[in-house]
């Protein structure tokens, strides 16, 4: 029995609530708090059972630091913006609670993924007796699951590590994102990056892309390479890996869309003075575009994420592929969103039931693949995300 206090009432905000609120023999008492309290009732209003909800500006410190004194949460689950996780961070230090968030630290004026803002609080969070699990998402999350259950189950040695990307869902729109707009266009716009023979080597944005034949019926898309902060993290964890990749598809209406609006200065985040007042155009654009959680009523369709990895096993080369189907009309009737949140939420709550249950435990900054997969497996199938090693001929695939 735990108490929660969630951080953040997006989509994924809203999916992490809905989880938590369906494990009550663990999650006995649940917190939501945001900048705007009124989307922390909405949701709340969808539930079965009753929590609390509160106001609060993540990135001020000692407001933070005054609302985990007055819940008294066992474990801060952070699901706010990635430009707000050290605040959250500083303020669990502070007040002595445990910390978990879905994506790593990114500076408000450079879309740059990087852990090491985060892995410098190791010692801090030691000195304190404090866990922090960073990246306790899909992708960085259960990708990271996905890699430590292939090593432990299936490889002696890893060599390539494919991570990719698939949204096969349609939401109608002539062009929306399906999580936070600003988060989305900044990562998909940076240059690229993947790992090979010991060196990250870059690529122009979305320069790079090739044909991936999807199962279940999802059929063939073009993936783009992009970077993805999981990447850092694995081929630090596992050493052995010679070249990680990280792909996402996109339809060639986004990119069309996506062009345009970066060739007019739209996507930048360089201030710019509207009629004497300084503006980011990303930051304006986020505002005219569809709300992503809008799109849950009207998304059909799947996602397909997974890893495909090629290595080693009692001296014989062999390449495996598992994944994840998540159907977007199924996860809007159980949680009121669409699978990108719910993809995303589901491993948030279940990262906290570990760390809650006692499953994963240290003291320090852990990234996800350092820990024993198997519960987080077993935990995948009975929340809502059931995994599939895919057992076809995967000879001919060539990435």
């Amino acid at each position: 029995m735990a108490k929660v206090l969630i951080i953040g009432a997006g989509g994924v905000g809203s999916v992490v609530t809905h989880k938590c609120a369906q494990v009550p023999e663990v999650f006995s008492e649940i917190c939501l708090a945001s900048r705007t309290k009124s989307k922390c009732d909405a949701i709340a209003a969808q539930l079965k059972r009753k929590i609390s909800t509160a106001q609060v500006d993540a990135d001020n410190v000692p407001e933070m630091v005054a609302l985990i004194k007055q819940v008294k949460p066992d474990l801060v689950l952070n699901v706010a913006l990635p430009y707000q996780d050290l605040h959250i961070m500083d303020a669990c230090l502070a007040t002595g609670v445990d910390y978990l968030d879905t994506a790593n630290y990114e500076p408000p004026d450079e879309a740059k993924f990087c852990y090491k803002w985060q892995w410098d609080y190791q010692q801090r969070f030691q000195e304190k007796g404090l866990m922090a699990l960073l990246g306790s998402g899909f992708d960085p999350g259960v990708t990271n699951v996905f890699t430590a259950w292939a090593k432990k189950k299936h490889f002696d040695e890893i060599h390539t590590l494919d991570i990719i990307d698939c949204n096969a869902g349609d939401h109608g729109q002539p062009f929306a994102t399906n999580f936070n707009p600003e988060i989305n266009i900044r990562e998909v716009t940076q240059r690229g990056k993947y790992y090979e023979n010991g060196q990250w080597l870059e690529t122009e944005p979305l320069s790079r892309f090739e044909t991936f034949d999807f199962p279940e019926g999802i059929g063939p898309k073009k993936i783009y390479l992009m970077y993805h902060e999981e990447l850092e993290s694995l081929v630090h964890h596992f050493p052995e890996i010679r070249r990680g990749r990280f792909w996402m598809t996109f339809s060639d209406n986004y990119l069309n869309h996506l062009k345009v609006l970066e060739g007019i200065g739209m996507t930048s985040i360089e201030p710019v003075n509207y009629q004497g007042q300084e503006i980011i155009p990303l930051q304006f654009l986020k505002a005219v575009l569809p709300d992503p959680g809008s799109l849950g009523p009207l998304t059909k369709g799947r996602t397909c994420i997974g890893c495909l990895i090629s290595g080693i096993k009692d001296g014989k080369k062999k390449v495996y592929y598992i994944y994840n189907i998540c159907d977007h009309e199924a996860c809007y009737r159980e949680v009121k969103s669409q699978a990108i949140s719910y993809t995303t939420g589901v491993p948030a709550m279940i990262g906290a039931l570990m760390m809650l249950t006692g499953k994963w435990r240290g003291t320090g900054v852990f990234n996800m693949e350092q820990f024993d997969p198997e519960p987080f497996m077993e935990k995948l199938n009975l929340h809502g995300l059931p995994w599939v090693e895919y057992a076809g001929d995967l000879s001919g695939i060539k990435l």
